[in-house]
């Protein structure tokens, strides 16, 4: 079989070596002839993808679809493909289709879905097919029979060491590699990489839980470090984002990591717990800044310990640690990233809106304690994490997913796990406006960091027009930030990425 891995739009600019559709080939690359067509390097990806349909010889589509920006060019081909080449089967693996799989395949254009790594699901699901064999038996993967969804078992997490090496070289031939260096806060040629499978917590309002349901897997420090001299020594790139869910589960192996790469002076950047990461010894915090890393990822969440045990954090976050792990990794020159959820469901309206004023009250007393610290804020939204105490408050409020994989196409769908139109309904404009407002607030007193276009005379504008506002906690109609925000082009890193 001759098959097209397709990794749709999902960022503007800056784009990052896909590698969702990378692993896929990997799995596949000794067996099956494959042509990759990623949607952040093409003008139009939807024609390209038909020209190649076109030669007869492409017999299957394999799509990556995140929520959000990818929706929209993976619905609008999957529909065309199947009006245009029925013939031809369309499979679609990420969080979109693993948490929406009744939308996705009622629609009548997705075959399969292949719910977590496909390493071994996606190959066995080819020989299947080829053989025209029975589905059940294939580990991980979705389907509808007599229109109801059956489920696979889950495999098991892959040995990351035991699986073969991405073919950075055949994307090579498709893509120019070095087109996926972009620069950013970290280098000039930074590169995205993927060293773990899954999170061993079971947050409540996380795409990735359903999932890996607590499970945990990653490779080890001398293949990471292997993989990245192979990139640096061979494509030029200087600098790291490691795009795991939790890249420093194990502090042995971060420590390992971080003296290897120490010699070859690579920044880096990844996701972390607070509560994982208040464990490491201080010389594994100090060993892992002279290694090179600049900045940190946390799901900070909330101050409020209620609000974090509905979140079931799974670990032993409490308010009071995020104050006091905020304040004691400034002395590394680690730069904490901290993205905080406001207007998770609550009783009331009343309620809901006091919540919001006792968040915005702790991020003041966070920045307080690190200015350094980057704040990222997010608008809850709901994720389908059956048995969760949230998730089951959120369907009580009447609340309620598409149930057409089309309606996902309308703008405030699109918008939906952006977290900037949470179509919540406990949640009032005015609380929405609240959020808004401090986050603009906020935003030009306190600049970002990331955003290398940002001038210093233009920091120092903001934060000139922002101080009054900041100090006398006036947060109301801030036009003017607004405005300048936008001509300015302020970089927002909970909509655009790293």
């Amino acid at each position: 079989m001759k098959i097209l891995l397709f990794n749709p739009r999902s960022a503007n600019s800056k784009p990052r070596i896909p590698n969702s559709v990378l692993q896929i080939a990997a799995s596949v690359n000794e067996k099956h002839e494959f042509v990759i067509v990623d949607g952040n390097c093409e003008k139009d990806p939807l024609s390209v993808i038909m020209n190649h349909l076109k030669t007869n010889t492409i017999s299957l589509i394999g799509t990556t679809v995140m929520p959000g920006p990818q929706l929209s060019q993976a619905i609008t081909l999957a529909k065309k493909v199947r009006e245009t080449y029925p013939e031809i089967l369309q499979v679609w693996g990420g969080y979109f289709p693993s948490s929406q799989p009744m939308s996705v395949l009622q629609s009548g254009w997705i075959d399969f879905i292949v719910k977590g790594p496909g390493d071994s699901t996606f190959p066995k699901l080819l020989e299947a097919i080829e053989n025209n064999s029975e589905k059940n038996d294939i580990p991980s993967l979705v389907f509808l029979r007599d229109n109801k969804l059956v489920f696979t078992a889950k495999a098991d997490l892959p040995d990351m060491d035991a699986l073969p090496e991405l073919p950075y070289s055949r994307l090579n031939a498709f893509y120019p590699l070095k087109k996926y260096l972009g620069k950013s806060y970290l280098g000039e040629k930074t590169l995205a990489y993927h060293s773990s499978f899954g999170c061993p917590f079971t947050c409540s309002f996380c795409a990735v839980v359903p999932i890996y349901q607590a499970r945990w897997k990653g490779k080890s420090a001398q293949n990471i470090f292997k993989d990245i001299l192979y990139l640096k020594n061979n494509y030029g790139a200087d600098s790291i984002e490691f795009h795991d869910n939790n890249f420093f589960v194990s502090e042995k192996r971060t420590v390992e990591f971080a003296k290897l790469i120490s010699p070859e002076k690579m920044a880096w950047w990844g996701e972390a717990r607070i509560d994982t990461m208040d464990k490491y010894k201080d010389e594994s915090l100090q060993a892992i800044a002279d290694a090179g890393c600049k900045m940190i990822f946390f799901g900070a969440e909330s101050g409020d310990d209620e609000t974090l045990k509905k979140m079931d954090k799974g670990g032993t976050q409490t308010g009071a640690q995020i104050k006091k792990f905020a304040a004691r990794i400034k002395k590394f020159g680690i730069v904490p990233e901290l993205s905080f959820v406001l207007g998770t469901p609550a009783e009331s309206p009343q309620i809901a809106d006091a919540a919001i004023d006792r968040e915005i009250k702790f991020i003041r007393e966070v920045k307080e304690l690190n200015p350094q610290a980057e704040i990222i804020i997010y608008i809850y939204s709901p994720v389908p994490t059956e048995g969760s105490e949230l998730f089951s408050t959120v369907k009580k409020t009447g609340f309620q997913f598409p149930v057409k994989l089309e309606d996902w196409l309308k703008p405030e769908w699109l918008n939906f796990d952006l977290r900037r139109n949470p179509l919540t309904p406990w949640l009032k404009p005015s609380m929405i406006r609240k959020i808004r407002n401090f986050e603009v607030v906020l935003n030009a007193y306190y600049p970002t960091v990331s955003d290398i276009r940002l001038k210093k005379s233009q920091k120092s504008l903001l934060k000139l027009l922002s101080t009054l506002r900041y100090k006398q906690n006036f947060y109301a109609l801030p036009l003017g930030l607004k405005v300048l925000q936008k001509l300015l082009r302020y970089r927002q890193p909970e909509i655009e990425g790293f």
